[in-house]
């Protein structure tokens, strides 16, 4: 893509499949990954989430506008679901269980679509509309994959940090210092600008398309 609008960009390389794709994708992603939370919060006894109104399909509601506005500039967003871990049920693996329900629901997703897709793969002509279901599947089980690893990083505020420090009291206590957010978002910025978070998109694309061929060669 050259320096220009992402959406520009995209759509005059001809790429308008994987535009819709990215543009769905993420928001539908983001959106059932927090929902995830939220349902495991509930599970844990805490009805935040649904006093809060956040067990919604709405994604504005997941990601708020700030993120909305930022994904519309350069494709990248995230969101939030409020909860109150001193209501979980099972204390520190309750938090544990909710804070591993996301990326696990990303996990998911990913293996729907790229099984789809390889079944699809297998089982129709290779026409455009074939084609591009195709293509549109694949952007999902890439992108939750890139959910999924990156989401389990053990960097404040994400899910692995919430993971880590309640498995280690040591790790609770390095997090609890004011400076970690602040750290971790300029690690979180680095790894996103770094070639670190290109090798994560690059790997992810890579097992997505293994996944995919090896659902497809099951079938021929």
């Amino acid at each position: 893509m050259s320096g220009g609008w992402w959406v520009h960009d995209l759509w005059n390389a001809g790429r308008a499949t994987e535009l819709v794709a990215w543009i769905f994708w993420v928001l539908a992603s983001i959106s059932l990954h927090e929902l995830a939370h939220g349902w495991a919060a509930m599970w844990e006894g805490d009805d935040t989430p649904q006093k809060t109104g956040h067990m919604t399909a709405n994604p504005v509601v997941h990601m708020g506008v700030p993120s909305i506005v930022v994904f519309m500039i350069i494709g990248i967003a995230w969101g939030m679901m409020p909860v109150n871990p001193y209501r979980f049920r099972h204390g520190k693996w309750g938090r544990i269980f909710v804070s591993a329900a996301g990326p696990l629901m990303n996990l998911v997703l990913a293996f729907l679509t790229l099984t789809a897709a390889g079944i699809i793969s297998a089982s129709m002509d290779q026409t455009e509309t074939s084609v591009q279901i195709i293509v549109f599947l694949m952007m999902g089980g890439f992108l939750n994959f890139v959910l999924f690893a990156f989401n389990l990083l053990p960097i404040p505020p994400l899910d692995g940090s919430t993971i880590l420090a309640n498995l280690f009291p040591a790790v609770a206590r390095l997090y609890a210092k004011p400076q970690s957010a602040m750290i971790g978002l300029f690690l979180m910025l680095m790894l996103v600008m770094s070639n670190a978070g290109s090798a994560v998109f690059l790997w992810a694309n890579k097992i997505a398309a293994s996944y995919s061929n090896f659902i497809a060669s099951l079938l021929n």
